[in-house]
């Protein structure tokens, strides 16, 4: 078994965050953009070659925000993902071209179906994943000091 690493990006303008919108089963889940890393590649790297697969341009990547863990069998989907222990680097992003960005995913992950801006004030009603990162995201977006290391949260 390896470690997988994911690098993510937190694309906030005007107290919004842009998410990718996904479905399984009927069910709409959120997640930062962002995905795994290659043998080979640095983090921004990366960030950069994921940016332009699910939402379509570029980004500039700013400080390295959050730092968490998933390891599979300790949270609710252990059934399926007992073996998966990922890292995941969330960095502070801007979007290259501005935020009117006509977004054209090249390779979307398969349950994607869609970019959403949503308010971070709201961010408690949506199924982020990782759940317990809405509370930092909060904190950060209203100038609080947060934790670097997140550690195994889900």
């Amino acid at each position: 078994m390896h470690i997988r690493n994911s690098i993510k990006a937190l694309i906030i303008e005007e107290d919004k965050i842009l998410l990718t919108k996904n479905e399984y089963t009927e069910d709409y889940f959120y997640l930062c953009p962002g995905g795994g890393q290659e043998h080979g590649e640095t983090f921004h790297a990366a960030l950069i070659r994921e940016c332009i697969e699910e939402i379509g341009c570029s980004v500039d990547i700013g400080e390295l925000l959050f730092i968490r863990e998933y390891i599979g069998k300790n949270h609710e989907h252990a059934s399926f993902d007992f073996n998966a222990h990922q890292v995941e680097f969330y960095f502070v992003c801007r979007l290259a071209q501005g935020k009117e960005t006509n977004f054209q995913p090249t390779n979307p992950d398969s349950h994607q179906i869609g970019l959403e801006w949503v308010s971070i004030e709201d961010l408690s009603s949506y199924q982020l994943y990782p759940k317990e990162l809405i509370k930092y995201i909060q904190q950060y977006n209203n100038s609080q000091v947060t934790p670097i290391y997140l550690g195994d949260i889900n």
